[in-house]
């Protein structure tokens, strides 16, 4: 089993497909899921189809745009993915694309995890919004990204800000009173802190990676 390090927030991300459910009043069925390696920060995206040229175009404009060029794109091997044009979007954006192995299709476990948490949180939503679920999205994504995750020992908002999110509760009972700083010295402490939590998570990441590793050559070996 290979291993897959990283160092720092969007460096390597992982995306696939759940669905279908019930079609919204937007034309919406698919949720195209984005997910950070490092941080486990996701993204949704409510899609009406799985074409190669709308996902392309969604990750580019709503994904890229806002985070940056990620090193290395992960998927599994559905034709979406593996097609000519995506190919060649990941070319021309320098992204290396890497895909799970025929034989060992959860070697990317950790998005179908999110897709079960979210479709967990979603059969509550679709329940009683069948028309209209896709706009309940980003409310479900802030409780997953406030959600302390068990690999990297923090929560996704945490990691990739340094801080936890403002949540509708803390409005009601108060958030502990702030200091107010300068913003060159807000940065600089910011900046010491992100260090601190990133080096907890490159530990936490490398041993889990390592104990997955284990697990998994000594299963193959038994075989």
């Amino acid at each position: 089993m290979e291993k897959y390090n990283v160092g720092l927030p969007f460096e390597r991300i992982t995306v696939d497909f759940a669905g279908p459910f019930p079609t919204t009043n937007d034309g919406n069925k698919y949720i195209l899921v984005a997910m950070d390696y490092f941080s486990k920060w996701p993204e949704d995206y409510a899609l009406s189809n799985q074409e190669t040229q709308t996902i392309a175009r969604t990750l580019v404009d709503q994904f890229i745009s806002r985070y940056g060029v990620p090193l290395e794109l992960h998927s599994d091997q559905g034709r979406n993915f593996e097609s000519y044009v995506f190919k060649k979007v990941m070319e021309i954006l320098n992204i290396r694309k890497t895909r799970t192995t025929p034989l060992h299709p959860q070697s990317d476990g950790m998005v179908e995890r999110f897709n079960r948490t979210m479709e967990q949180y979603l059969s509550k939503v679709v329940a009683d919004h069948q028309k209209d679920w896709d706009k309940h999205l980003p409310v479900l994504l802030m409780a997953y990204r406030e959600s302390v995750h068990d690999t990297i020992g923090h929560t996704p908002a945490k990691v990739l800000f340094g801080r936890e999110l403002r949540l509708p509760c803390d409005l009601l009972v108060g958030s502990p009173e702030e200091v107010r700083l300068e913003v060159g010295t807000y940065a600089d402490e910011r900046r010491l802190h992100l260090n601190q939590i990133h080096e907890l998570v490159r530990d936490k990441i490398e041993a889990s990676t390592d104990r997955m590793k284990t697990r998994y050559d000594l299963k193959t070996n038994s075989v």
